[in-house]
């Protein structure tokens, strides 16, 4: 958990430094890191399938067999991290141009799209090593990498964004080429750790030359990892393609959005840390054919993920303008914001356990049901129910929200029934 906090903490502070530099900048860095971020998910879906991988075969002790699974995810993530950023490169203004976003915020959005695209290759690689520590049990490097990302990221943007240490003031674009050096120079730190924990990572073989994939382990890690990454595209789709149409409402609606959407993803790091760990233990007792264990694991995760965004959502309903008073200082923005923020604070609890319930079925190996689930949850409810009402029905930018909130809860209903299904068959 704290290491995901530590991670969203860069985003933060990206959107912090974009705020103070006028909506127009805070617009594009929010547009432009919503068109980067269907790529930065598309690669976390397919690395998904790392830790899981892992950690059945850690709790089944087939400890000779770890060291093939996480290099095919190496050269997995590599791969799909240049071709994944080639993409995004090409798409990022047809993405853009699509819903209409125009002008300065249009230019700003595509320069922090592209350059952010070159840190995919790097992030494809850390997230392999990423997948093998913790699919080992071992997550205090998550925190580490984390914590080091974001002491890096803060001065390195603020230099590039607003022309400091000799640099020209790039703005926008500046966030996104800060974004590239962080995740290439964490990528670098994360190998060395893998490294230096060889041993209790079971990955002696790969430094002593062991580095072409296997067949068998890369399609065992793409069967698991393109399903889920379906999964994840389909629910942060629906969180871009809701920022993107709020772009249509100005440059003070898109400013607004990425508040609440930062102040949102903060407050998801805690239940997604948990659905991550609930992975692994929920894997670790499945490799052991521990049932028992396997839904004592999913059911403390629901619960503190529960118990986690019961009190976030306390904190948008009584506190909203203190909590985008971090962001912005412009009236617009700040009024827009809390009207958002209380409709952020509804699907809290959906959200937390939707994830936790997910997670406990990534660690049971069901990858290809919850796709079904979250493409008729996030695309069939919440994205046209948000359309209509902010456009049709003339609700504005809170229609998105509402919309929102419908594809969530629906989500959250199907993938937790669909959890305790499997539970009541494994009996």
């Amino acid at each position: 958990m704290l290491g995901q906090l530590a991670i969203v903490g860069q985003n933060t502070a990206l959107v912090v430094l974009g705020g103070h530099l006028g909506p127009d900048v805070l617009g594009a860095v929010g547009v432009g890191a919503g068109v980067w971020n269907l790529g930065l998910m598309a690669l976390i879906g397919i690395q998904m399938a790392v830790a899981p991988s892992i950690a059945h075969r850690r709790g089944a002790g087939e400890h000779a067999a770890i060291g093939p699974a996480f290099v095919a995810a190496a050269w997995i993530g590599v791969v799909a991290g240049c071709l994944v950023g080639a993409v995004l490169w090409v798409a990022a203004p047809v993405l853009i141009d699509g819903v209409g976003v125009v002008g300065v915020l249009r230019a700003g959005a595509i320069d922090v799209a592209r350059s952010a695209s070159f840190a995919l290759p790097a992030l494809g690689l850390l997230l392999a090593c990423r997948g093998l520590w913790e699919g080992c049990g071992w997550t205090r490097p998550t925190l580490a990498i984390g914590v080091l990302g974001l002491a890096l990221l803060a001065p390195i943007a603020f230099a590039l964004m607003y022309g400091r240490l000799g640099v020209p003031r790039l703005g926008a674009l500046g966030a996104g080429v800060a974004e590239a050096v962080v995740t290439w120079i964490d990528a670098a730190v994360a190998v060395g750790l893998v490294w230096f924990a060889r041993r209790r990572l079971h990955a002696q073989e790969i430094f002593a030359g062991a580095l072409r994939p296997g067949g068998e382990e890369v399609r065992e890690l793409l069967h698991l990892g393109i399903p889920m990454a379906g999964a994840v595209l389909l629910e942060v789709g629906l969180f871009t393609a809701t920022g993107l149409l709020a772009a249509r409402f100005g440059a003070v609606a898109a400013s607004a959005q990425q508040v609440v959407l930062n102040l949102g993803s903060i407050s998801f790091m805690v239940p997604l840390g948990l659905g991550m760990a609930t992975t692994v233990r929920v894997g670790h007792a499945m490799g052991a054919r521990d049932r028992v264990g396997a839904r004592r694991a999913a059911m403390a995760g629901m619960g503190l993920a529960l118990t986690s965004q019961a009190l976030a959502a306390c904190a948008m309903v009584l506190v909203p303008r203190v909590l985008a008073g971090f962001y912005t200082a412009d009236a617009g923005v700040l009024a827009t914001s809390v009207v958002l923020l209380h409709l952020a604070a509804i699907f809290q609890l959906s959200d937390g356990l939707q994830v936790t319930s997910i997670g406990a079925l990534r660690g049971l190996r069901d990858a290809r049901v919850p796709v079904a689930i979250t493409g008729f949850s996030y695309w069939c409810v919440g994205l046209p129910l948000a359309y209509a009402l902010a456009f049709p029905a003339g609700v504005g930018i809170a229609g998105l929200w509402i919309g929102i909130v419908a594809g969530l809860t629906t989500a959250a209903a199907l993938l937790s029934s669909r959890f305790f299904l499997l539970l009541r068959r494994a009996r």
